[in-house]
């Protein structure tokens, strides 16, 4: 499988609001996203969450875009893809993974530049 055959025509859907990406000592039941691993718990909350205020590290102005397509788990590189064009256009990513689909988030200030290379790849952005 091609990733390119995904990224042609697949949606990606930029989400309304901003979301911060904290470093919290719980998970928040409200949160987008939350991982939990041995060492840290990082919850991704809108920006307006009450987790930001108390979290022991916060990054602020991310934007999700979410690839909506079906993505098979025997799919090789699309991340791998996306990620490289993105880091050639010098935007930086945090992402995420579902069971069946991508979503990266990009800071604000890159997103103009995030979608033109979205797009270059031969994806349909679609603003909130």
């Amino acid at each position: 499988m091609d990733p390119h055959d995904f990224l042609e025509g697949a949606t990606v859907s930029v989400a309304d609001g901003a979301y911060a990406v904290c470093r919290t000592d719980r998970p928040d039941p409200n949160a987008f996203a939350t991982v939990q691993d041995e060492t840290e718990t990082t919850v991704v909350v809108d920006e307006a969450s009450p987790t930001v205020a108390a979290a022991t590290d916060v990054e602020r102005g991310w934007k999700r875009l979410t690839f909506d397509v079906e993505l098979p788990f025997e799919l090789v590189g699309f991340l791998a893809v996306v990620a490289s064009a993105l880091a050639d256009a010098d935007v930086s990513v945090f992402v995420l993974s579902a069971f069946s689909t991508d979503h990266v988030l990009i800071k604000e200030s890159d997103l103009d530049t995030a979608l033109q290379t979205l797009d270059g790849l031969g994806c349909d952005v679609r603003r909130g």
